[in-house]
């Protein structure tokens, strides 16, 4: 990993839940000694893409990176290709639809939708994601670059009995994903809710975000999972093509093969 990489990867570590981080909080995080650390930070805060709270000495997001995402919006207008598609998508499945972009080594959600389908309903209450304990994070797994599952690993905080706190589990999920071009969380970052997930692609080619329909886990049928599956592939194609990029190859067969999967007869007994 390049200097450049090591010093925006610091980036990721800050979220909604943790807008503030001290220095000893992001060395740990980063497993890097104290003096390079501070000489990451020290770089980002020059470029503005960190600021430090006057009072608490802890640093937080800089106004860089706000102006470098309203530049992003503007050129790429990704909400918008989103919020084009999830009212559809929440209304085919019956289901809570939601997109959501990386950022580092962490989702950011873009939009969700709510299905009035059923009274009983996932919201979608958090604006970040993790990538080991969600659908979408499988996805991007899945089908991302190495470095992604590098990050992941490095903070694999148990959210239920279900979600994977160590490489091998992750390994194992990630694996699936890239056999069946789906991610899954099964209760992994919420109890009660399973999740489904495909990944989105812009103009680069490379994995850009995630699109998820998540359901009450006792709702869940093989009728609904395949639904679910049909309607996420047309849905991403859609909002990836909005973004500028396209499906690669081989997960559409991947996709294929797993539907067509889904619809062979059970075998006589």
């Amino acid at each position: 990993m390049s200097v450049i990489a090591k010093a925006m990867e610091l980036l990721s570590f800050f979220s909604v839940e943790r807008p503030e981080l001290g220095l000893s909080e992001i060395r740990a995080m980063a497993k890097r000694d104290k003096a390079t650390t501070y000489r990451h930070l020290e770089a980002l805060e020059d470029a503005g893409l960190l600021e430090q709270n006057p009072v608490t000495k802890a640093y937080r997001i800089g106004p860089a990176v706000l102006r470098l995402a309203h530049l992003r919006e503007t050129a790429t207008p990704r909400k918008s290709g989103v919020l084009a598609v999830l009212p559809g998508l929440a209304d085919r499945t019956g289901e809570t639809a939601h997109a959501s972009i990386l950022e580092g080594a962490q989702l950011r959600k873009l939009a969700a939708n709510e299905s009035s389908r059923h009274s009983t309903r996932v919201v979608m209450d958090d604006e970040t994601y993790p990538l080991h304990a969600t659908a979408s994070g499988a996805a991007v797994l899945g089908f991302g670059g190495a470095e992604l599952f590098n990050s992941a690993i490095r903070d694999m905080a148990a959210f239920t009995e279900f979600t994977p706190t160590n490489a091998k589990a992750l390994e194992q999920i990630v694996a699936a994903t890239r056999v069946s071009g789906f991610g899954v969380s099964a209760q992994g970052f919420e109890r009660g809710v399973y999740g489904i997930a495909v990944p989105l692609f812009d103009q680069s080619g490379q994995v850009a975000g995630a699109l998820s329909v998540a359901s009450v886990a006792s709702r869940m049928t093989p009728a609904l999972e395949k639904t679910i599956q049909t309607e996420l592939t047309s849905a991403a194609r859609a909002i990836t093509k909005s973004w500028g990029g396209s499906i690669p190859d081989a997960l559409e067969t991947l996709w294929a093969s797993t539907l067509a999967r889904a619809t062979e007869p059970e075998p006589a007994e």
